[in-house]
């Protein structure tokens, strides 16, 4: 197979995204991640059930050598996060943020370290049971990159189950600020991991203040000045130009500062998806806009789901890391479980327990972040294991929560719109 320059690779997954894309409008309209995640594993199957039957072909070579050629660390950590975010953070209402700030700030900090701690511990016990041991620091990586939640079609069934809106402004509220505390755990954790030298818990809070806090500081600055820019004038094409120089300028700034990347995009896209979008632009700005950013956020997440799909033939699969990732998926499940019901026991009078802890448990969908964070880590056996585990969590999240959660709703006591 000849090489493949990054355009080459970027063209066939666009492709692959649009012909999968077609064939599920066209024939079976499921919920656009699920199909795509599901064709994308049914592509892995068939490649390698190719190369059984006619070894001589080497279809999974083939299949990893374009893997191969996507640099997922630049790809993924230094491009697709800032565009996810920023796009996932324009459609948050920053009314209701404000109306749940309490869980929702709660949640999405206190909750992501202790569902990373928790995680890791049941990870640990995981790799021992299946014979691989990971190390502490690794299984606490995989807790951080594992626990931040994609609530996009939750969304929808929320909405249309008639919901409290509380519940609703949580479930979305905490998604977006879990993604970029997420993150900043993550890029902590791995420092740590990959250089072998002792993290300290002190050192740990400083460093995520400074990332944390820089961001949203970053976040709020660019932010305010695109959104004064897009106010001054009325051009489309111009004000969605502004919104691409936030994303891609405002993420390049925060390499050098040393500040979070994701959450200065979180913040500076809530920022202009509220202010900017109610004051400084025309009804025709606002529609072009939005439409766009929904556009760029369907083709990054799609793109990730193929791509975790087609992961599949790359993984040296073993019966160990087959079951490690079966066991991961009930233990994932309990940890959300654990770091969420203290939390929403204290706001238990606004959002009732027996509606809002089985719908931020069994409807904290793993998705697009996961999936970066995972392809994003340096190779070795720790990179197998993860990705490994990573691809069964997310296919069980993906396919069978996200599919069966309109069901849960319905029969859950409440969930109606008062």
């Amino acid at each position: 197979m000849p090489s493949l320059s990054a355009f080459d690779a970027a063209a066939i997954v666009i492709v692959l995204v649009a012909l999968l894309g077609y064939l599920n409008h066209r024939f079976f309209r499921l919920a656009p991640s699920i199909a795509l995640t599901v064709m994308g594993a049914l592509a892995s199957i068939v490649v390698v059930a190719a190369d059984r039957i006619s070894p001589g072909r080497d279809l999974s070579g083939h299949v990893r050598e374009f893997l191969g050629t996507v640099d997922f660390q630049t790809a993924l950590m230094d491009g697709m996060l800032s565009f996810l975010l920023f796009a996932g953070a324009l459609h948050v209402s920053l009314e209701q943020v404000r109306a749940g700030r309490g869980p929702i700030l709660a949640l999405s900090t206190v909750g992501v370290v202790l569902s990373t701690v928790l995680i890791a511990a049941g990870f640990k016990a995981v790799s021992l049971l299946v014979g691989l041991d990971a190390p502490l620091a690794w299984c606490l990586v995989f807790g951080a990159l594992i626990s931040p939640t994609d609530p996009v079609a939750v969304l929808g069934i929320l909405k249309a189950a008639k919901v409290p809106k509380l519940l609703e402004a949580t479930v979305g509220g905490e998604s977006l600020f879990n993604d970029g505390v997420g993150v900043v755990v993550f890029s902590i954790l791995l420092a740590a991991a990959t250089s072998h030298a002792p993290l300290t818990l002190g050192h740990a809070a400083l460093l995520f203040a400074h990332e944390a806090g820089g961001g949203v500081l970053l976040g709020l600055v660019v932010g305010y000045v695109a959104f004064r820019a897009m106010r001054s004038i009325d051009n489309y094409n111009v004000e969605v130009m502004i919104s691409l120089a936030v994303v891609m300028g405002g993420y390049a700034l925060a390499r050098p500062l040393h500040v979070s990347g994701p959450v200065a995009m979180a913040v500076a896209g809530l920022l202009i998806g509220n202010h900017g979008v109610a004051l400084a632009m025309s009804d025709t700005t606002k529609d072009y806009l939005l439409k766009f950013w929904s556009l760029i956020d369907d083709i990054l997440n799609a793109a990730l789901f193929l791509l975790i799909g087609l992961e599949g033939v790359a993984l040296s699969w073993s019966p160990g890391l087959l079951l490690a990732g079966v066991l991961a998926v009930p233990m994932i499940l309990l940890a959300r479980l654990l770091s969420t019901a203290p939390i929403l026991a204290l706001w238990r009078r606004r959002l009732p327990l027996r509606l809002s802890v089985p719908i931020l448990t069994w409807g904290a969908l793993r998705g697009g972040i996961s999936i970066a964070l995972a392809l994003s880590l340096p190779g070795g056996p720790m990179k197998d294991l993860i990705v490994a585990t990573t691809y069964v969590v997310v296919l069980f999240s993906v396919v069978v929560q996200g599919s069966t959660m309109a069901g849960l709703v319905r029969r859950l006591p409440g969930s109606s719109r008062p």
